[in-house]
């Protein structure tokens, strides 16, 4: 069976609108025989006929009605989805997906997506908790557009992998312990700990960062959630390790944060598909730039 042409409902809806097929010719553009080919051809194809004429006015049957009606809607439904395709290709619209960890989700994205909004309201930024390999391996097959991971990477075919930021990896500790100044493996390896868990880039720096003091201590617990960690650490319930963000709000007065020594740094790049993008999802990536022109990582300071 033969499907039938939206130019044909078109012209069908011209004529149950301007009530003639001159006027609906002239209105599509269209030479007269070509209209009444299209009203013929569907005609043939329905098998009942779809148009009365009365004193010179052509009026839709009573299934022309019924046909014009569901061609309206239909028609309407087409022209709206030719628009979302279309915005989403000038990137003025469209979906972009993400995948990135809790630290960067808190302390980093939102800065970027409210200047996204300001600019490309409509963009719609999907994002996924990830570690660096699970955001790795789904850009690599097809199922996200950015990432955000910790560095340094090896290679990825068909990924660009570029450094983003670099922020200062710090002490968190209760404020009643009334650390040192700076913070050495030796020291803070004798305290109750609460580190990522092993899946992450920041356990393998903590763990070489105590094993530069010659010490691998056992953490009370392990997990991969700052936030969680940071509420245990002003309970009082151990200290911890992590990257604190240029910009990111003061913590709980209950957590003192202090130095490294030796210094430490948490590096972050970004991860797209090397192949040309889509708009939108280059106007989240120049959104994230420029975060990374106005805050970038500082230098790790007492206090």
């Amino acid at each position: 069976m033969r499907e039938i042409s939206l130019d044909r409902l078109r012209t069908l809806v011209a004529i149950a609108d301007l009530g003639s097929f001159a006027a609906a010719a002239q209105h599509l553009h269209l030479a007269p025989p070509t209209v009444s080919l299209h009203i013929a051809e569907l005609e043939r194809r329905l098998g009942a006929p779809l148009l009365t004429r009365q004193r010179g006015n052509v009026r839709p049957s009573a299934v022309g009605e019924m046909l014009v009606e569901r061609a309206r809607r239909l028609l309407a439904e087409v022209e709206a989805t030719l628009d979302d395709v279309g915005r989403q290709v000038q990137g003025l619209a469209g979906r972009v997906r993400l995948g990135a960890s809790t630290g960067a989700i808190a302390h980093l994205l939102p800065h970027a997506l409210e200047r996204l909004r300001a600019q490309h309201p409509d963009i719609d930024v999907q994002i996924a908790v990830l570690t660096s390999q699970e955001t790795l391996t789904r850009l690599s097959q097809g199922k996200l557009d950015i990432g955000l991971v910790a560095l340094p990477q090896a290679p990825v075919a068909g990924l660009a992998i570029r450094p983003w930021r670099r922020d200062p990896v710090l002490a968190f500790l209760p404020a009643h312990w009334q650390p040192p100044a700076r913070v050495t493996p030796a020291w803070l390896a004798q305290r109750p700990l609460i580190l990522n868990d092993a899946s992450t880039r920041l356990s393998r720096l903590t763990a070489e960062w105590f094993a530069q003091g010659g010490c691998r201590p056992t953490p009370r617990i392990k997990l991969n959630y700052n936030d969680a960690i940071k509420s245990l650490v002003a309970a009082g319930y151990g200290a911890t390790l992590l990257p604190h963000e240029a910009g990111a709000p003061q913590w709980d007065a209950r957590i003192a944060m202090r130095p490294l020594r030796p210094a430490v740094w948490r590096e972050l790049g970004i991860a797209h598909h090397v192949q040309p993008v889509e708009r939108a999802t280059r106007h989240v990536l120049n959104a994230l730039w420029e975060l990374k022109a106005h805050g970038r990582g500082g230098r790790p300071a007492a206090g």
